[in-house]
């Protein structure tokens, strides 16, 4: 991906805020959903919002899981739909739990390496749609999505026939080291908490006894919040046994399908000292890493700019590999 940002817009941390709040996110109309509610395994439900297109069986299905606290409205997914409708593609964008809007029955909610409900929720689509699929995961579901790869090895290929990554905590503990320093969590750690902490307080008076609620309250970084909520809620000891055992880095090399991992190298979340060098992953994953582009940022054009730019490239090359 050769991506060069606007003059008009230095720095990661501008090109991360200002491509989410003021770029446009589509070419055409602003994306009309429709609403499922698929029914979980453990008696919960995921909702999944398809574009109002009616998707053709023999079409490619354009799957994408957002990030933290992000949802088919996020500019990303916005962005991605107007691509999928522009390639003729069917779009789906199932939401994790807890982020469609309304707050989910279950104890469970949904984690950066949440490879298993990535698993059932492709499982589901493979069962309705005939036609090639192909899935996007932004920042937190791209990590999650590249577990879920790196699970199935080659098996991955029944379900999929590409998958990539946009602006992944790869290594989670990188990021989060990250993410809890200075400006970075001045702004985005509070931003996240302010909606973080709320559903889980939901979580705790729906479930009480769930966790320490007060602990939770005064968790100041999402290492603190992690380790009361997310960790012990999804089967892991603390966050450091979360952070290591959900981070995609070290088990690229045991992909099996065509993957593709873009990081900006000056996004705010992920330092550029974290991320993977060719000789670290295997044969089919190709690696994109431009210079600038923040997190999950690429405006592109003049003011107010546009973030077409990276759903076009990550969109084509995922196109390039159905079969």
């Amino acid at each position: 991906m050769k991506y060069i940002a606007p003059v008009w817009l230095p720095g990661g941390n501008l090109q991360t805020i200002w491509p989410a709040l003021c770029a446009r996110r589509v070419f055409g109309l602003r994306p009309a959903y429709q609403r499922e509610r698929w029914t979980t395994p453990d008696a919960d439900f995921v909702d999944v919002d398809w574009l109002d297109t009616a998707p053709q069986a023999a079409q490619t299905l354009l799957v994408l899981f957002h990030g933290l606290e992000g949802s088919s409205r996020s500019h990303y997914a916005e962005a991605f739909a107007d691509f999928a409708r522009e390639r003729g593609m069917a779009y789906a964008v199932p939401h994790f739990r807890g982020c469609s809007g309304e707050l989910n029955r279950g104890p469970r909610a949904y984690h950066s390496g949440d490879y298993e409900e990535i698993g059932w929720i492709l499982q589901r689509m493979r069962q309705r749609h005939t036609g090639p699929i192909i899935a996007v995961g932004i920042s937190l579901g791209g990590n999650a999505l590249l577990r879920w790869a790196q699970e199935m090895g080659a098996v991955a290929a029944q379900a999929v026939s590409a998958v990539a990554a946009v602006c992944s905590p790869i290594d989670l503990a990188a990021g989060g080291r990250a993410i809890g320093r200075g400006f970075n969590r001045w702004v985005y750690t509070r931003m996240f908490l302010n909606t973080m902490k709320p559903k889980a307080m939901q979580k705790l008076a729906q479930h009480p006894g769930l966790f320490d609620g007060k602990a939770l309250m005064a968790a100041r970084d999402l290492y603190e919040f992690d380790n009361v909520f997310t960790a012990p809620l999804h089967g892991f000891k603390n966050t450091e046994d979360y952070w290591a055992r959900g981070s995609a880095k070290p088990h690229l090399h045991r992909i099996r399908i065509p993957a593709l991992v873009v990081n900006a190298r000056n996004d705010p979340f992920v330092p550029a000292s974290c991320l993977p060098k060719p000789s670290e992953v295997g044969s089919c994953v190709t690696l994109w890493q431009p210079k600038h582009g923040g997190h999950v940022g690429f405006a592109q054009g003049p003011l107010p700019g546009h973030v077409r730019t990276m759903p076009d490239a990550v969109g084509g090359w995922l196109a390039q590999h159905v079969h």
